[in-house]
């Protein structure tokens, strides 16, 4: 199989889910003790969220991450994080291996399951910034995101609550897909957060959730196994 390289960090609990996603999706295709060889590079992110040069200082971190993955042999390499997305084009071609996106395989996901209109939660920059959803938009779905006051108190529970582990905005965020559910329409929410679905599991809304960390590992696993 083939080796895979995470650039992590980013933050350290998402990192975290995704490799309890890369033991419990690894275990369902292969049995209890096989699992593709893992790198994981877990950046400081403090650098990086408060990087003095702004995304083109975050850009470089993440150049020189994925290049020391392939340094080390990283066959497939992935960011364990949607916002970082931001700079994905640049980042694949500052190495020489192929780079999975997080919203390529969400695209695929969201096309099998048959949905057509979506809410997308995630960091203040993923729901305001038009990288997730032009690229969504194009693919042929509606994207819905939330007012301006939402998304603040969003990305403000995300950094100082999920990135911890704190849970005690579920039920705000539970009450906000289900208001959207009842006056939007809405056939599903984006998780375009890796902290979000430590809050937000399947069965606890009316609509599909795609948990995109989990959705980005299984399809890791699927082409580290081609």
């Amino acid at each position: 199989m083939k080796k895979i390289g995470i650039i992590g960090g980013t933050t350290p609990e998402s990192t975290c889910y995704y490799y309890q996603n890369y033991i419990k999706i690894s275990r369902e295709k292969f049995g209890p003790f096989t699992f593709p060889e893992l790198i994981v590079y877990s950046i400081d992110f403090e650098e990086f969220k408060n990087n003095p040069r702004g995304w083109e200082g975050r850009k470089e971190m993440l150049i020189n991450a994925a290049r020391a993955l392939e340094r080390a042999g990283a066959e497939i390499i992935a960011m364990s994080a949607n916002t970082p997305h931001i700079v994905f084009p640049e980042v694949q071609k500052a190495v020489n291996v192929p780079m999975v996106s997080i919203i390529d395989a969400l695209i695929e996901e969201m096309k099998r399951r048959g949905v057509k209109k979506v809410l997308l939660l995630g960091t203040k920059t993923t729901m305001t910034a038009d990288f997730y959803k032009n690229a969504l938009r194009e693919a042929g779905f509606e994207v819905i995101t939330p007012s301006e006051e939402e998304i603040d108190e969003i990305d403000r529970i995300i950094f100082s609550e999920l990135a911890f582990e704190n849970l005690k905005s579920k039920p705000y965020l539970i009450e906000l897909v289900e208001r959207y559910a009842r006056e939007k329409g809405i056939e599903g929410v984006i998780l375009g957060c890796t902290e979000l679905p430590l809050a937000i599991k399947p069965g606890d809304v009316s609509v599909e959730v795609f948990d995109t960390a989990a959705i980005h590992m299984r399809k890791l696993i699927e082409l580290a196994a081609e």
